[in-house]
């Protein structure tokens, strides 16, 4: 039998935002198989599917609070988040984990710098670039357009994933908004993913989806709600640039990625980005009832 200490051992909110991160680029890590198996429309239809049941069964969505201006935004997050889902997914199956991660980064970076009315902000999306042009190497003849492409489709995507996400989080919390979106998100990619999974469907691959479904989206959802219960937006904000490294050391560590100097140089450059963006970020306040969720952050909604 545990002691009461043993219970109450704090878990440093660092750690949990560290851990939800790392979370989500094992999850995308591990997509890498079903991508191969259902396409990566599939994955994002059976990751966000499995997704949705999860969600809809630990949260009642809070239909009867929509109202009419609501439904468009609530729409457009799920159709964006959808969209992200499947674009990212192309992309790592064209250029490694943390490049695909590197080059999505930029539109949460652009998003904070152009909303922070500071002219001087717009450098670090400049010194971001610098970086991802470091990481792809378009000199080389390796390089990859399309995965580039849709890792920069994947970007934009999460930068209108911001924007949507701060409208609706004025009236929805975090879960309440998800129960409702996610829904959405995976009736988008049913509408490509469906076609490219059909006839490959077995009972091994939705078993994966349904645990990729954990690691992503619940998991990471539930460990960022509780990290910012206890720190600072700008400080999880700040951690969240650690995100390209995760992407890849993951990639190292799981699927043989092995980057070259100049691509380790590149991913610090859009780290450091990262980092310095969230300096002077501001969160715009949240009503009482509602607890903080990711998408407050000036960087990341």
């Amino acid at each position: 039998m545990r002691t009461r200490s043993a219970l109450n051992v704090p878990v440093p909110p660092w750690g949990l935002a560290v851990t939800a991160m790392l979370s989500i680029q094992l999850g995308s890590a591990l997509s890498v198989d079903l991508i191969g198996a259902v396409g990566p429309a599939g994955t994002a239809w059976l990751r966000l599917s499995m997704g949705a049941i999860v969600l809809l069964a630990i949260a009642r969505p809070p239909l009867r609070s929509v109202r009419r201006g609501d439904v468009l935004p609530l729409v457009g997050l799920g159709i964006t988040t959808g969209m992200m889902s499947i674009a990212f997914l192309a992309a790592i199956e064209h250029i490694p984990l943390g490049t695909a991660v590197a080059i999505e980064f930029l539109g949460p970076l652009t998003v904070a710098a152009v909303r922070s009315h500071n002219r001087r902000a717009l450098i670090w999306p400049a010194v971001a670039l610098l970086g991802v042009v470091l990481l792809t190497q378009p000199w080389q003849g390796d390089f990859n357009p399309i995965g580039v492409a849709w890792a920069a489709l994947a970007g934009v995507a999460w930068g209108v994933y911001i924007l949507l996400t701060q409208r609706t989080g004025d009236h929805f919390t975090g879960i309440g908004a998800l129960s409702m979106t996610v829904p959405i998100a995976a009736a988008t990619a049913a509408v490509v993913g469906i076609p490219q999974a059909a006839g490959h469907l077995t009972f091994g691959i939705l078993a994966a989806a349904a645990g990729l479904a954990i690691l992503l989206p619940v998991l990471p959802f539930a460990l960022e709600m509780l990290a910012l219960r206890r720190m600072t937006p700008t400080a999880f904000g700040t951690l969240m640039a650690l995100e390209p490294a995760l992407g890849i050391l993951l990639g190292l560590l799981i699927l043989h990625q092995q980057p070259s100097a100049i691509q380790v140089l590149g991913i610090l450059l859009v780290v450091l980005a990262g980092a310095a963006a969230q300096r002077g970020g501001r969160r715009h306040p949240a009503r009482p009832e509602q607890n903080p969720s990711p998408a407050d952050l000036d960087f990341v909604g």
